[in-house]
């Protein structure tokens, strides 16, 4: 019996369910982001991250107020603050209603956000990881890798909700930095905006999800990880940088 004929075939490797997905992001991703070769379906974490992130605005809704949250973001902007307290009063205040009005409409709309987010991208990363590092992703596939790689993030949403229904002062709840994950949230309010800014990005539930999509872009594209990190950590840098440099220049 020759040598090839003793090797028994190599038993394939078993389809996972979209629950079995969700859960081996978190324990075994390389599991995950295999399977998405096999099936790019993405609906479950988009219907997660969905559920909880509309849990977290009703929570702020309840619990803070659009009124409120408008407020607290102007304070963290000392030009549009002058710009509101400059207008005449009725100005201010139908200014004001505009923009709890404009506030309340753009967070409810968050399940659509979320799925156009991830449009743009995925499309970076597709075009990056085949155009610049020669990888074979389809777009379907690197569609599927962003809904379960940024799936860490809902645990925002989650510590969300524990921190609003545990009491939080409504007059320095920050909609845009309401859990502790990251360094920003612990710089005095009296920081420069643009310092803020930078080290909130540094946060460990985005390093994570940065981390998953290195796995998730080395899998699907077919290239290295050391490509396949410098693809997503190089443009979460220079979002990082551009956003930062916007905010001091912005004031």
């Amino acid at each position: 019996m020759s040598d090839q004929a003793a090797i028994p075939p190599a038993e394939p490797t078993p389809s996972l369910s979209q629950f079995e997905r969700v859960v081996d992001t978190f324990i075994a991703p390389s599991k995950t982001f295999t399977d998405i070769r096999r099936s790019t379906s993405w609906w479950l974490p988009w219907l997660i991250a969905a559920i909880l992130g509309l849990g977290f605005v009703f929570a702020v809704q309840q619990q803070v107020g659009w009124n409120q949250v408008v407020q607290n973001v102007l304070r963290q902007s000392p030009k549009a603050m002058a710009r509101l307290q400059n207008l005449p009063p009725d100005q201010a205040a139908a200014a004001m209603n505009m923009q709890t009005k404009i506030t309340s409409i753009t967070v409810y709309a968050l399940p659509v956000t979320i799925l156009l987010v991830a449009l743009i991208g995925a499309a970076i990363l597709w075009g990056t990881v085949n155009w610049v590092f020669g990888g074979h992703a389809k777009f379907g596939e690197m569609y599927a890798v962003w809904f379960y790689a940024t799936l860490p993030l809902v645990i925002t949403s989650i510590l969300g909700i524990i921190v609003l229904y545990s009491g939080v002062d409504p007059g320095y709840f920050n909609i845009k930095n309401p859990v502790g994950t990251n360094i920003g949230y612990y710089m005095p309010p009296d920081s420069s905006q643009w310092l803020i800014n930078m080290l909130t990005s540094v946060d460990v539930l985005k390093i994570w999800a940065a981390i998953l999509l290195t796995i998730g872009c080395a899998a699907v594209g077919q290239i290295k990880k050391s490509s396949a990190a410098i693809a997503v950590f190089g443009w979460w840098i220079l979002i990082i940088l551009v956003s930062t440099g916007f905010t001091a220049i912005m004031g």
